[in-house]
């Protein structure tokens, strides 16, 4: 690019929203009135715009950022109703924002962001600005979130946008701004990310409505944490991201239910976590251990709903450890101590190095009313499993439903794995193979059926779903509070 000339990224942050609020309806291009287009006649009928005005609000408030400010073009009847709805302020969400801003996108951008504010009267839906800000921009950051227009905010988000180059060393954090707090009555979803969260404010943590929190590689003591968790009755969702500052997390949560924790961090000269404690979460359903590269001990003392785990893993000695009770525990894979099966798990997302049939029959005896299992692997080992394994296919009772498997190509030991649970799983509902497209030619679905015998299948209603779209999703995507709220956060769509 030429010196001198903007950016494309620069162009398309200058022409977004904040630009569409103060033009009103001149400058950009008019939009189709309803009954235009080719599908369209004379009698078409505008049915949305007979909708209510709060409906409507409600409608444009969810709207990404860009387009609800654009609304305010669509007609008369809409003009009003950008300003009369929550905002929706998400940097994340803008044309050309990614990973990394230039210099010139930085600037852009946080100019953009007063414009907005000042052009809305409020009150705030959400609030997401990247936060590297919170290092950078200190003073803008925090004059943004005093400004009235926020209050009542439900949403508050410091996304994972930086403005500097990834080769740099990583700079120091900065504490969160004390403004951020001014939200506690209303807050009901926070990602807070890259800062300091200091003990000084320890003490008066108290948020009422939130549901959803994710930590993303903040550092924190244990002090912090843990009044953070008993500040919060209604918290439902909690994501500890690459936290540093504290070694050991005891949870004790009346309405905590989905925990997803990965360990690690860049800043090594921080304590790392090292042990996850659940003392007492009765209301605990889910607990997604999301990388396999450092050990974490976990062990579960009181937690009677527990039905999902994820991930439990062979691939490194030091792989996670899970202690359920006095009843079992699994290190990595391989099942040290079962005194009493564990009836409450009904889905479980695991690694393996391998398909290997007697780690997966080991778990399913301590684990056995699983209902779904999902597995990620590399192809190798032997399955052969009709001898080995006769007289448990007689007495033991296979309760899945789902099984999904990644990587599949359709080698020997694979293709022995599956057929097991084909031949013996007798209420198998749906089995889900994720293909890589490199691997899957016209006419592979119907000869990979022939080599599974599905035709024998033990289960006469089951159905099997060859695909190499993206169907499963990896614990390693996990990466968002929400999606700790998924009744089965491991599969997408089909």
């Amino acid at each position: 690019m030429e010196a001198g000339n903007p950016s494309r990224r620069k162009r398309k942050l200058e022409e977004a929203p904040a630009a569409a609020a103060e033009r009103g309806a001149h400058g950009l291009e008019p939009p189709l009135r309803m009954g235009e287009g080719e599908e369209g006649g004379a009698a078409a009928a505008d049915r949305i715009s007979d909708l209510p005005d709060p409906i409507l609000a409600d409608i444009v408030s969810l709207l990404p950022t860009k387009d609800g400010v654009r609304t305010q073009i669509l007609a008369s009847r809409w003009r009003h109703l950008w300003r009369s709805a929550s905002l929706n302020l998400d940097c994340d969400g803008l044309d050309g924002l990614y990973y990394y801003l230039t210099e010139d996108d930085d600037r852009a951008l946080a100019a953009l962001i007063p414009r907005l504010l000042s052009a809305h009267p409020g009150p705030g839906r959400r609030f997401c600005v990247p936060a590297c800000y919170l290092r950078s921009r200190s003073a803008a950051v925090d004059a943004w979130l005093r400004s009235p227009t926020l209050d009542g905010l439900h949403e508050l988000e410091f996304c994972d946008v930086q403005a500097f180059e990834p080769t740099r060393p990583l700079p120091p954090l900065s504490a969160l701004p004390a403004s951020a707090f001014r939200f506690s009555a209303t807050l009901r979803v926070a990602t807070i990310r890259a800062c300091h969260l200091p003990d000084s404010t320890a003490q008066t943590l108290h948020f009422p409505q939130l549901k959803k929190l994710a930590l993303v590689d903040v550092v924190l003591s244990e002090t912090w944490l843990h009044s953070m968790i008993a500040g919060c009755p209604a918290l439902e969702c909690l994501l500890i991201h690459t936290t540093s500052g504290v070694r050991r997390i005891r949870i004790n949560s009346l309405s905590l239910r989905s925990i997803g924790v990965r360990v690690g961090c860049q800043r090594t000269n921080e304590l790392q976590l090292q042990e996850l404690i659940i003392e007492n979460a009765p209301c605990l359903e889910r607990l997604l251990c999301l990388n396999l590269l450092d050990g974490l001990q976990v062990s579960v003392t009181s937690a009677p709903k527990f039905q999902t785990i994820a991930c439990v893993s062979d691939r490194r000695d030091f792989s996670t450890s899970l202690m359920i009770g006095c009843d079992a525990v699994i290190q990595g894979l391989h099942l040290d101590r079962l005194t009493v099966a564990v009836c409450t798990v009904k889905i479980l997302a695991v690694d393996l190095f391998m398909f290997d049939l007697d780690t997966v029959i080991a778990l399913m005896r301590c684990f056995p009313c699983l209902e779904k299992l999902y597995l990620e692997s590399v192809p190798g080992g032997n399955n052969l499993w009709r001898r080995k394994h006769r007289d448990l296919i007689k007495c033991f009772d296979i309760r899945l439903k789902t099984l999904g498997l990644g990587s599949y190509r359709g080698i020997k030991s694979e293709v022995d794995f599956v057929t097991f649970f084909i031949l013996n799983a007798k209420v198998l509902e749906l089995m889900i193979v994720q293909v890589r497209p490199q691997d899957y030619y016209r006419g592979f679905a119907a000869k990979e059926s022939r080599k599974l015998k599905f035709e024998n299948r033990a289960s006469k209603g089951a159905q099997i779903h060859f695909t190499t779209d993206t169907c499963l999703r990896g614990v390693s995507e996990i990466n968002d509070a929400c999606d700790l709220d998924l009744t089965d956060p491991f599969i997408t769509r089909c």
